[in-house]
């Protein structure tokens, strides 16, 4: 199995997250994003959209977008679960992980941020802002929905073991230590 991805993308990182939790073994492929790799010719025939990461099986099949990859990993390796046995509690996951995944973290990543400063004329220090601005209001929910279910008996963000939540809120975390984001009014996220 090859993991094609960049070191501080956070779709990776959240993939990366999943496949150490299911301890499944791949071989990671670099896609230097910040060199361009994603639009080579040759990455571009592994994911047409020059994203990363995807996930190359032994045979050969290619998966793309790391929502969906780590459905088909849940789906095929159960144990240890992501999510939990309850249907509402498994919503509650989905839900908190929706923020990131489709809320904060396309909001920042290199080819919006590219476009911010390229194509819109803002400068790093405006980027900067803009970014934490996204990440701020997505984290604000999340601190929310945690204290809304934190009973205080566990020391992650759904349940005994890590999970889904925390593959998607570390490399958020990570982000917003690199964006600058202040964590003082977020001290469950940041437990």
């Amino acid at each position: 199995m090859k993991l094609y991805g960049y070191w501080r993308s956070g779709a990776s990182y959240r993939l990366r997250c999943a496949l150490a939790l299911k301890g499944v073994a791949y071989e990671t492929v670099p896609v230097n994003l910040f060199e361009g790799e994603q639009n080579a010719p040759a990455y571009r025939a592994v994911n047409p959209l020059g994203l990363v990461p995807t996930l190359e099986l032994d045979d050969g099949t290619l998966m793309t977008g790391s929502e969906s990859v780590i459905e088909w990993l849940e789906e095929t390796k159960p144990t240890p679960p992501l999510l939990p046995n309850d249907k509402t509690a498994r919503q509650r996951v989905r839900s908190f992980c929706a923020v990131i995944g489709a809320g904060v973290q396309p909001l920042h990543n290199l080819r919006v941020l590219n476009y911010l400063k390229d194509d819109a004329g803002l400068d790093r220090d405006a980027v900067a802002k803009w970014t934490r601005t996204w990440i701020e209001t997505g984290f604000a929910a999340l601190e929310q929905r945690l204290a809304d279910a934190d009973d205080g008996s566990s020391p992650f963000a759904f349940g005994p073991n890590p999970g889904l939540a925390e593959c998607y809120l570390m490399p958020q975390l990570y982000s917003a230590a690199r964006f600058g984001v202040d964590m003082a009014p977020y001290p469950l996220l940041a437990a």
